[in-house]
C-alpha cells in the first residue's frame, strides 16, 4: 500500500497534512476556511489531482459536519437553492471539460470582492431601512431576495465544480439571511453534502481520481475527523457577532488568495 501513494516529499506531506485538517475545522466551525485547504493542496500535488482528492476528502468532512448538526439545518432555504446550483455546477463542468480552471481563478477571486461589498452594502441598507421604520423585528430578517438566491446558487455551483471555492460565495449568502451560528453551519453542511456528491459523477467523467491519491485520501481521513472535532468545540462557544466577522474575513482572503494564484 505504502508504495502506492504518491511521492511528494516532506513538504508535500506536511501541506496535505494540513490541508486534511483545514477540511475538518472549515466543515465544523467556518465554512470559508476551506479555500486556505484548496491552496495547500494545489501546491502540493498537480492541478487536476488536487481537485479530485481534495473532493473526496471534502465529502468527508460534509458526512462528519452532517451528523454533527443533523438538527440544525434551515430546509427551506436549502431546496430553493438547488435549482441554481444545478445550473452553476453543469456550467462548472462544461468549463472544466474545454479550459484551463487556473485561468479563472483570478476572475473568481475578484467577483467574491464584489460580492462581499454587494453582500455588505445590502445588509446595511435593510437594516437601515427598518431602523427608520421602526421596525427592530425587520432589523434580522433576510438581505437578499429572489434574484440574489439565484446569483449566489449559480455562483456558488459554478466555484466549487471549478475551483472547489464554492464555501465563499454560499457563506455570503447565508450571512446575507442572517442564520444564527448553528443553523448556518448546518445548513452549509447539508449543502456541501448534496453538492460534493452531485459533482462526484462530473470529476469521474473528466477522469480526474486516481488509485494512488484515493489511497492518499484514505490515510488522511482521520485528520478531517479531528480537525472537525476541534471546529465543533470551538463553534459552541463563538459569539454571533464574532462568527460573522470571521466569516467576511476569509471570505475575503479566499478572494485574495485566488486572484494572486495561491
Amino acid at each position: 500500500m505504502l508504495a502506492q501513494l504518491p511521492q511528494l516529499g516532506t513538504a508535500g506531506w506536511v501541506l496535505v497534512i494540513l490541508g486534511a485538517l483545514v477540511v475538518g475545522f472549515s466543515k465544523s466551525a467556518l465554512p470559508g476556511a476551506g479555500t486556505i485547504a484548496v491552496g495547500l493542496f494545489a501546491f502540493a500535488l498537480p492541478p487536476k489531482e488536487s481537485t479530485a482528492a481534495l473532493l473526496l476528502l471534502l465529502i468527508l468532512g460534509d458526512a462528519t459536519a452532517l451528523w454533527m448538526y443533523r438538527r440544525e439545518p434551515d430546509w427551506r432555504t436549502l431546496i430553493r437553492l438547488i435549482p441554481s446550483v444545478l445550473v452553476g455546477l453543469v456550467i462548472g463542468a462544461l468549463f472544466l471539460a474545454f479550459a484551463d480552471a487556473n485561468a479563472v481563478r483570478g476572475g473568481i477571486g475578484v467577483i467574491l470582492l464584489l460580492l462581499v461589498g454587494l453582500t455588505l452594502w445590502r445588509r446595511r441598507a435593510a437594516t437601515l431601512r427598518a431602523r427608520r421604520a421602526g421596525d427592530a423585528a425587520a432589523e434580522e430578517q433576510p438581505a437578499v431576495g429572489r434574484l440574489g438566491r439565484i446569483g449566489y446558487g449559480s455562483l456558488g455551483g459554478f466555484t466549487t465544480m471549478v475551483a472547489n471555492a464554492g464555501g465563499p460565495p454560499m457563506s455570503m449568502y447565508f450571512y446575507a439571511m442572517r442564520m444564527p451560528v448553528l443553523t448556518f453551519l448546518g445548513t452549509s453542511a447539508w449543502f456541501f453534502a448534496i453538492v460534493n456528491i452531485l459533482k462526484l459523477p462530473f470529476s469521474a467523467s473528466l477522469g480526474l481520481f486516481s488509485v494512488q491519491y484515493a489511497l492518499m485520501d484514505l490515510c488522511l481521513a482521520p485528520l478531517v475527523i479531528g480537525g472537525a472535532i476541534i471546529g465543533r468545540r470551538i463553534a459552541a462557544r463563538v459569539p454571533q457577532s464574532v462568527f460573522e466577522k470571521a466569516i467576511l474575513v476569509l471570505t475575503v482572503l479566499s478572494a485574495l488568495a485566488l486572484i494572486v494564484g495561491v
